[in-house]
């Protein structure tokens, strides 16, 4: 095509594929971000606004039921308590009563407990009692209600009877009241095991005869603990059939303190949660402190929307609870339901965005792509590539064929430059190899002058250090003997302590000697003798037990050997301690440190004796082998000086002898002195 020259390549809709970077900030992401991101980001505020704001709504609705709920219970509650007293008022001054009470002797008695049974019996009363006047005077100190209707007005209360009450009621009440406490999680402490008392709705009423005087009372009441038909009836009328959604259940419960004497909860096993006790949180906010619960609440076995308010006796004390709740995990599982519907909702919306942004965006970010993987192709080395036509044929398909001439013109220019560069490129590199080569040079006698000058650094501080040593020492042995020449006999008693100076500086004199002779080996010869390898291992034991004692290191000591060999004891000593001193750090969880003393022989020859220290530690690379025995060089050891082994190497080589290594990493390391009979003479 026009444009092109022989051997360019054009790139087709395919080519581009192959020529574009895997990662990059395309055009395309930044026109499908321009096109989403209100959508992404307008759309996840109503979502979060719709969670929060429609959450806490959904719960006010919860609360606000319950709440209606335990004002539906709370009427049954007065209804029914107002129904006994209308009862009891209604037969106390029936006519029937009246003519009962007027019959003569045994008659009445018997006349008037066959009324109150009959009339007990239609009003599905527990009691219903007619007290003459000295009954009634007996009981009212009990019975607030008596002490009301002896006043001569009725009235209703709800209190708590004592079992004594109950019994003297009627026994079968006592029996039914008697309620064993089951064990309750999370409930106030109480040491109770039983709840004994019962929970009455009573009523009296005053009885007067046809000349208006107090002849007794009329008293009649329900007993509420476990009177099912109450509260089945009570939860009827709350939660009619039908009226919670999704599956949800209603609960109601009478309360005699904390304590669920009537209730339709149910336990684990499906039996009501009689005897269960309610929570510490409702106890104090109900009974204590004399407030209404409207809130979530764990009941029994599972979480309700609750509402408890407490029930007043005649004194206005809080004797008990009324509660009714219904389960609360079906609502909230209806509004995840509900929420992920929203989301759902959501992401629907933004892939259906999404599709339309990349359908629309195409026509313009796809001439872009193929400029991009142009210029791709051309870093990487395709001198040839080029966009080719577009099919826009707006702003971009100008700038397409104008960077299309673009890089006709810099290939070109390239192909010149690169001649002169391969030209250039050979004498850099003859330049840098000459470079390299002196920079090497260089550096390795860097080395060598810094290894020297710290050498002869440490040498001259350690002739400096001995000399300074020698002087007090020579004082300190000089006034040591003219203190013994002029005590004479009087210096016996202290005998053992001048000996122990003399050790001393004698101790103090050996130290010098090893550190000239240390600053000036080829000056320093002397103290040779007879050494016994076994008993010089056992001296280096002691040395280094301080060591032994912080690991947990087993010594295993082999003895094959009977030679001796001239040299200084003191001077292999330090060779021994050094050797054992690296095996100890070698294992520092432990290990097995070998001591062996071996014969040294050469074609059937004895030569001398070769000490063996071997450790069960990690081991010695190779590359660090090869460094052992060379100065400051420490195998990263943060408290080594890195002159331990060249020391001992420079005192072993001075008796004709030297020491070699095996190590295997992982199997530990073996060190070995080889040390002639006799020094060899330097």
């Amino acid at each position: 095509m026009p444009g092109l020259g022989p051997g360019r390549r054009q790139l087709s809709e395919n080519g581009d594929a192959l020529l574009m970077p895997t990662n990059r900030r395309s055009i395309r992401i930044r026109l499908l971000l321009l096109a989403l991101l209100p959508l992404g980001v307008v759309l996840p505020v109503l979502v979060a606004v719709l969670a929060i704001w429609g959450g806490d709504y959904f719960d006010r609705l919860l609360i606000t039921k319950v709440r209606t709920d335990l004002a539906v219970a709370h009427g049954y509650f007065e209804r029914v308590a107002e129904g006994l007293g209308r009862s009891v008022e209604g037969l106390a001054g029936s006519e029937r009563l009246a003519r009962e009470l007027r019959q003569p002797g045994a008659r009445r008695e018997a006349a008037v407990a066959n009324l109150l049974a009959e009339v007990k019996g239609v009003q599905k009363l527990d009691f219903l009692h007619f007290l003459d006047v000295d009954r009634s005077n007996a009981a009212a100190p009990t019975w607030p209600v008596i002490r009301q209707a002896l006043t001569g007005s009725a009235s209703t209360e709800t209190e708590i009877f004592s079992a004594d009450q109950l019994l003297a009621i009627r026994l079968d009440l006592a029996d039914r009241a008697l309620t064993p406490l089951v064990a309750t999680a999370n409930a106030k402490p109480d040491q109770r095991l039983v709840e004994d008392r019962g929970l009455v709705i009573h009523s009296a009423a005053p009885v007067h005869d046809a000349a208006g005087k107090l002849v007794g009372v009329l008293a009649g009441g329900v007993l509420l603990n476990k009177n099912l038909e109450f509260i089945d009836r009570l939860n009827e009328i709350v939660y009619p059939e039908g009226a919670l959604p999704f599956g949800s259940a209603g609960t109601a419960t009478i309360f005699l303190g904390d304590v669920r004497v009537a209730t339709n909860v149910r336990l684990f096993e499906g039996g009501r949660a009689i005897g269960t006790r309610v929570s510490a949180a409702v106890h104090k906010a109900v009974l204590d402190e004399g407030s209404t619960w409207l809130d979530r609440a764990f009941v029994v076995k599972d979480w309700y929307v609750s509402a408890y308010e407490p029930l007043l006796d005649g004194r206005q004390q809080r004797i008990g609870m009324l509660y009714v709740g219904y389960l609360e995990g079906p609502f909230a599982t209806a509004r995840k339901q509900a929420f992920a519907v929203v989301v759902g909702l959501f992401a629907l919306a933004m892939g259906i965005a999404g599709v339309f942004a990349v359908l629309w965006a195409r026509r313009v970010f796809k001439p872009i792509e193929r400029m991009h993987a142009t210029m791709h192709a051309i870093e990487h080395g395709n001198a040839d590539a080029r966009v080719g036509a577009v099919q826009s044929q707006d702003e971009l398909g100008v700038v397409a064929a104008h960077f299309d001439r673009l890089l006709d013109r810099l290939q070109a220019q390239a192909s010149s430059l690169k001649r002169w560069g391969e030209s250039l490129d050979v004498k850099v590199a003859e330049r840098t190899a000459e470079l390299e080569k002196a920079v090497a040079d260089l550096k390795a006698a860097q080395s060598q002058l810094v290894m020297s000058e710290k050498l002869a650094a440490i040498g001259q501080l350690t002739a400096g250090v001995a000399h300074e040593i020698n002087n007090p020492v020579a004082v300190i042995q000089g006034n040591l003997d003219v203190l013994r020449d002029l005590l004479g006999p009087a210096a016996k008693p202290v005998a053992p302590e001048i000996r122990l100076i003399h050790e001393q500086v004698h101790r103090i004199r050996l130290i010098v000697a090893k550190l000239l002779q240390f600053a000036r080996p080829q000056d320093y010869v002397g103290y040779l003798e007879p050494v016994a390898p076994a008993q010089l291992i056992q001296d280096s034991l002691v040395l280094v037990g301080h060591l032994l004692k912080k690991g947990n290191i087993a010594i295993e000591q082999h003895f094959d050997s009977r030679r001796n060999v001239l040299c200084n004891r003191n001077e292999l000593q330090q060779v021994l301690i050094n050797l054992m001193v690296n095996a100890i750090q070698a294992m520092p969880e432990g290990g097995v440190l070998t001591l062996a003393a071996e014969d040294w022989d050469e074609a059937d020859m004895p030569v001398g004796l070769r000490l063996v220290v071997s450790d069960s530690g990690s081991g010695i690379s190779q590359e660090d082998r090869e460094r052992l025995f060379q100065p400051f060089f420490t195998a990263r050891k943060p408290d080594g000086t890195g002159l331990g082994l060249w020391v001992s190497q420079s005192l072993v080589e001075r008796y004709g002898g030297w020491i070699s290594v095996d190590s295997t990493p992982g199997r530990g390391t073996q060190f070995a002195v080889w040390l002639r009979f006799e020094p060899l003479p330097l």
